[in-house]
């Protein structure tokens, strides 16, 4: 009888394993900070995330996706001729002077040819080119 009740705890604690893995599919990115606020560059941004569940604040600066667009959170090909950044580390493209948006944040779908692309969430900072 004894084996028979170590099986079923057993599988009992197996159960409530995998009913917690699955609970924690319910954690989601709520909102994107990135810093410094504004830079010149090149600059080195980090992106920090707050999720829904523990851990709430996380670093997100190498796994979050990067852009230059607008600060309506929009990626712009346009823009984007003017600096690159990938993972925070954010550079004019030389001969460009002036101010660019830097996001980072959840990319939404792919959108078609020639479209911008929408994050959300995200944060932004400025990145100025001398």
């Amino acid at each position: 009888m004894k084996p028979r009740l170590a099986c079923l705890l057993g599988l009992l604690l197996a159960t409530a394993i995998v009913l917690l893995a699955c609970g924690a599919s319910d954690r989601s990115l709520q909102s994107v900070s990135v810093s410094p606020a504004a830079a010149t560059s090149p600059a080195q941004f980090a992106a920090t995330g707050i999720y829904s569940q523990m851990p709430t604040s996380v670093d997100i600066t190498s796994t979050t996706t990067w852009c230059i667009g607008s600060t309506s959170g929009l990626c712009s090909a346009d823009v984007a001729a003017f600096a690159e950044v990938t993972a925070g580390l954010a550079e004019c493209v030389s001969g460009f002077s002036g101010t660019v948006t830097v996001l980072a944040g959840q990319a939404g779908p792919t959108p078609g040819v020639n479209q911008q692309a929408q994050m959300q969430p995200f944060g932004t900072a400025q990145l100025t080119c001398p």
